[in-house]
Formats: structure tokens, C-alpha cells, sequence
């Protein structure tokens, strides 16, 4: 599938069927966030795999958008391995985590699964259910499965801003 096809078909899937992710396609969205670029390589992102019952139940404690999928990745990133910029410390950790989720969103739609990225979670909870390290900063939670027959994209899906007011050339003026 071109890519531009891939893009413009992946929707945020906020309804799964119960049906188990297979190991190899794990495999493959994994391997899509080890080889997403990062500042300076420095490849920063840490991701849980949760799978368990329990795990599963635990994430329910920290979010509500966890659409009952049966597999969720959290991406972190290690504040002590992400590169800061040099001119103002900036910390590219964010930024890194976000490629490498996007690289996974991207891979899960060609493997025909489903995701939609949650960023609304309490950080604090992540970290005691989960044994979060405290150099570790929590990012985005990929709920992940096979879309429900009737799971559907967002009436505002395909309402985009015309490229006429989102770029701009040479100055923003």
C-alpha cells in the first residue's frame, strides 16, 4: 500500500473485538519503535508491553481510554538517556517517544489492527501500578487489537484544515 493510502486510511479505532494480537505482529510493531529516529540516536524510548489480565486491569486505574483492547503499549522515555539541545537544554524526549509511537501507530494499521493514541492519563498512576522508574516520563498508551465489526472513525475524521492555513513559506507573516 502506498503510504499516503496507509495515512489517509488509519483512523484513532476506539472499539476491539477480544480476539489475542498475535506474537509476530507484536514482534513487527516493536521492531517499527527500535528503528524510529531519535536526537542523536540516543533512542531514549522505553515501552511496556501490557497483556496480562491484570496488567489490562491496572491500566483502567490510570485512564479511561483503554477502550478494553486486549493489548496496550506505554511509551516512556528515560529523562537520562534523551538528548538535550544545546542552546537551552530542551529535552527531545517528548519529541522521541512521539516519533516512535507514530512509527507503531503506522505499523499497526498495515498489520490491520487498530489504535488511537491516549495521552489523557494520570502520570502518578502509571507509575504505582506500574513500577514506573522516576526517570522514566510516561507519553502516550497505544490501546491495540483487531477493530470491532462496527468500530468506526470519528464523524470529524476526515475534516482537515485546507494546507493553506497550516503552512505557510519563508515567514509566518
Amino acid at each position: 500500500m502506498d503510504l499516503l493510502e496507509l495515512l489517509k486510511k488509519r483512523y484513532s479505532v476506539r472499539k476491539f473485538s477480544d480476539k489475542k494480537i498475535e506474537q509476530e505482529k507484536l514482534d513487527l510493531i516493536l521492531e517499527a519503535a527500535r528503528v524510529a529516529p531519535t536526537a542523536v540516536n540516543y533512542q531514549p524510548q522505553r515501552i511496556l508491553v501490557i497483556e496480562s489480565e491484570e496488567a489490562l486491569d491496572k491500566l483502567k486505574n490510570c485512564t479511561p481510554y483503554h477502550f478494553n483492547a486486549p493489548l496496550a503499549l506505554l511509551i516512556c522515555y528515560d529523562k537520562n538517556v534523551s538528548w538535550k539541545r544545546g542552546c537551552d537544554s530542551y529535552d527531545m524526549g517528548e519529541v522521541d517517544a512521539s516519533i516512535v509511537t507514530t512509527q507503531m501507530m503506522l505499523e499497526i494499521e498495515n498489520l490491520g489492527l487498530g489504535t488511537t493514541w491516549v495521552g489523557s492519563f494520570k502520570p502518578d498512576a502509571l507509575k504505582d501500578e506500574f513500577n514506573i522508574p522516576d526517570n522514566f516520563i510516561p507519553v502516550a498508551i497505544l490501546p491495540i487489537g483487531y477493530p470491532a465489526v462496527d468500530a468506526a472513525p470519528s464523524p470529524f475524521h476526515s475534516q482537515r484544515l485546507d494546507i493553506t492555513e497550516t503552512v505557510f513559506y519563508n515567514t509566518f507573516k
